[in-house]
């Protein structure tokens, strides 16, 4: 619930990345969006989209359209907020269809960043991932199909192996000795002092506050779309999964 003294709204993506639906309370409503004590619908961050759904009420049944952290709540937008009220009981749906693709999405692309970074040095600068496909761009200033087919290739096996991913958390100073996650974890406030890391072992790990899939497998084929070059150090490469 969200704690009183902070706050914060109690994020439940955070523990169940696979909570399709849940109960909550209305704390506070706006011209377009409302605020929940508790929540399983993901805001849009780190490059992920925001899940969409629909909460019900008393009142009907309300689309939601997306979401965002603010000041440690997590704001729901709405398509109209005519009849909600602070105090009112809620069930939360998410579009499970949606958010399962980027959930495995997601972990594809750290599996293909790991890749990348392993064989080629490559760091990932930015990215954005939808339930359609990612898109992640490389510092690199050379992208050859050579280096493509070699990624793609070892990742697709990778995810075939169905090895678990595994979500913990661990105190700040103990996350900064692990090798490569420095350059992961260094946008993250110094203020959080227990950092939510994602392993996907022998293969990845990451600070990341994102959802997953709980088993490589579950993934499918991982399938490379196109690359751009957008100058020197600056390659992007898009991807999907299927079936």
């Amino acid at each position: 619930m969200l704690d009183a003294n902070t706050g914060m709204t109690e994020e439940l993506y955070l523990l169940d990345h696979y909570l399709k639906e849940f109960d909550a309370k209305v704390v506070e409503v706006g011209d377009d969006y409302v605020v929940l004590d508790r929540t399983a619908f993901f805001p849009r961050a780190s490059g992920l989209e925001g899940d969409t759904g629909k909460i019900a009420t008393e009142t009907g049944e309300y689309r939601v359209i997306g979401g965002k952290r603010a000041g440690g709540k997590v704001i729901h937008f709405l398509e109209t907020t005519d009849g909600l009220r602070p105090g009112m009981d809620v069930h939360g749906i998410i579009d499970w269809e949606n958010r399962y693709r980027q959930m495995r999405l997601h972990t594809a692309s750290h599996i293909v960043a790991s890749l990348f970074y392993q064989k080629y040095g490559a760091e990932i600068t930015g990215g954005h991932i939808t339930a359609e496909k990612a898109r992640d761009m490389l510092n690199v200033d050379q992208l050859t199909p050579e280096m493509v087919n070699d990624v793609f290739s070892k990742a697709n096996e990778i995810a075939q192996k169905a090895i678990p991913v595994n979500v913990y958390w661990l105190p700040r100073e103990k996350a900064l000795k692990i090798p490569g996650i420095v350059k992961l974890a260094a946008r993250m406030p110094p203020s959080i002092e227990r950092w939510r890391i994602v392993e996907i072992p022998g293969v990845d790990i990451q600070a990341d506050g994102g959802p997953h899939v709980a088993n490589t497998k579950e993934i499918g084929e991982i399938i490379f779309l196109k690359k751009e070059n957008k100058g020197k150090g600056k390659k992007t490469i898009h991807f999907t999964v299927q079936p």
